[in-house]
């Protein structure tokens, strides 16, 4: 077996430093908890409630129950029901960045509000991409209400795509029709239970704050026993303290007190310890996600979570660019590469510019080679049949090439990534006969291929229906007859 190639940017004496400041702050600070389900239970359980001023402080003991019930790892699977990921240890697994507002349009290359169209080439785009192994609600299409958004994505996303779904709702009415939806595929509650489709995110407002939105979705989840992902997002030096090692501190405190609420709910909640950082560029007012900080904060803290024993995911593999440019590829092949190297468990990244607010097919092609590449590194380097070595050079010096040996047939796709249309190869005679093709001109021809090539999902047909049916009611209660066609 090979060495698996890893980073590290922690010690375990400063890990352990900064879970007990977190757990200090919580028990001495707490967090502000806007939601009155969530406050009297947590009062149940020993922790110190000012119901008036929705103020919690925690205890040492209710966040070792949460951490002591929250499961090591779990699983995810397609709409057919197909196991596709499986959280555990150092596996590493990418999906689209979300939610984004906005569209790079290929055509005009020009940001711009995405329609339900741009939606479905995007479904059907991700389900033809080898290396990115789940979708997410990646964007937000203008054209329908903005009550019926979170679930409207995911029901596009079930209806055009097999791949899991990473999503989310703004709302805590829109949980009960995108819980709605997966029970049509699935079937029965129990065999959601048994058979995770989708991981929700729910995100803390920094600092040290939950919502009733955002509280009732873990609720919510938890109850139905839909796994989260946490999504702490302190800014370094603006709502966090301005160093790497104080947004820790904040991003423990944050999300070890989601994982409270989850727990406490309903133990054995899947749960993936996540974010999404930054540091904060004072001369721009804007997070940079490409920003080397922000990859080595989400590196750091999938680090804390994994001494805690539970799976992670980050916001990395994107960029803040605002086209498929050069700072594009730059920032998204270090992200990816940083955190694979460090075992982050779901990547959440590819596609995205302007910092997650725009999302780009052109670009999740080529963040797809991107990933080819990385998952390909991680795999590291060992021994297939090069000893004893003597053999292999007698006969390359007797051939004069191995292009064909038995040696290199044998382990030549095995061995080497070769990357799709969208990477340029070609010599520079060669490149010119083909056209001269831009990389932008390269990716777009590739959306295309991919999308004219796809196949309708095999869902059952009586499904789809009842999908569209469930989703055509929730649209009428906000006053649209008719969904895009």
């Amino acid at each position: 077996m090979s060495a698996r190639p890893t980073v590290k940017f922690l010690t375990n004496d400063l890990i352990e430093r900064i879970i007990s400041e977190s757990r200090d702050i919580l028990c001495k600070l707490g967090t502000r908890v806007h939601n009155q389900q969530v406050l009297a239970f947590l009062s149940d359980h020993g922790a110190d409630v000012d119901m008036e001023n929705f103020q919690v402080k925690y205890t040492n003991e209710i966040i070792d129950q949460a951490l002591k019930s929250a499961p090591s790892a779990f699983k995810l699977y397609d709409v057919m029901g197909n196991e596709t990921h499986d959280f555990s240890d150092y596996k590493v697994y990418f999906t689209p960045g979300s939610a984004a507002l906005h569209i790079l349009d290929p055509e005009t290359n020009q940001i711009r509000k995405p329609t339900t169209h741009d939606y479905i080439r995007y479904a059907k785009l991700v389900e033809g991409l080898e290396h990115i192994a789940s979708q997410s609600t990646a964007f937000i299409p203008a054209d329908v209400v903005e009550k019926i958004s979170d679930s409207y994505r995911l029901y596009l996303s079930l209806l055009y795509c097999q791949k899991p779904v990473v999503t989310g709702a703004f709302t805590i009415e829109s949980f009960e029709v995108m819980k709605d939806l997966q029970l049509i595929i699935r079937g029965s509650e129990t065999e959601l239970r048994k058979k995770p489709l989708t991981v929700f995110s729910c995100c803390p407002t920094s600092p040290l704050k939950w919502s009733d939105v955002t509280s009732q979705n873990l609720l919510d989840c938890a109850h139905w026993g839909i796994p989260v992902e946490f999504i702490s997002m302190p800014l370094s030096g603006f709502m966090a303290p301005v160093t790497l090692v104080g947004t820790l501190v904040e991003h423990t405190a944050e999300t070890l007190s989601g994982i409270v609420i989850s727990q406490l709910s309903t133990p054995g909640t899947p749960v993936l310890y996540g974010g999404s950082p930054a540091a904060f560029d004072i001369r721009f007012e804007t997070t940079p996600m490409g920003a080397v900080e922000t990859q080595m904060i989400d590196c750091a803290y999938n680090e804390i979570g994994k001494y805690l024993g539970l799976p992670t995911q980050a916001y990395i593999s994107l960029s803040d660019a605002k086209n498929l440019d050069a700072q594009a590829g730059l920032e998204s092949s270090m992200g990816a590469t940083l955190a694979a190297l460090s075992g982050i468990n779901n990547i959440s990244g590819p596609g995205m510019l302007d910092f997650e607010s725009c999302q780009s097919l052109e670009k999740l092609v080529l963040d797809n080679e991107i990933c080819g590449m990385v998952l390909r590194m991680i795999r590291g380097i060992e021994p297939k049949e090069d000893f004893p070595a003597l053999p292999i050079f007698q006969e390359l010096l007797r051939e004069k090439h191995l292009l064909i040996s038995d040696h290199t047939r044998r382990y030549l796709k095995e061995e080497h990534y070769f990357p799709g249309r969208v990477i340029d190869r070609a010599n520079l005679s060669r490149w010119r006969e083909e056209g001269a093709l831009t990389l932008k001109e390269r990716a777009t021809q590739e959306v295309t291929r991919i999308i004219d090539s796809y196949q309708s999902s095999p869902l059952p047909e009586d499904l789809k229906s009842e999908l569209t049916r469930r989703m055509e009611e929730e649209a009428r209660r906000y006053g649209m007859e008719n969904l895009p066609q």
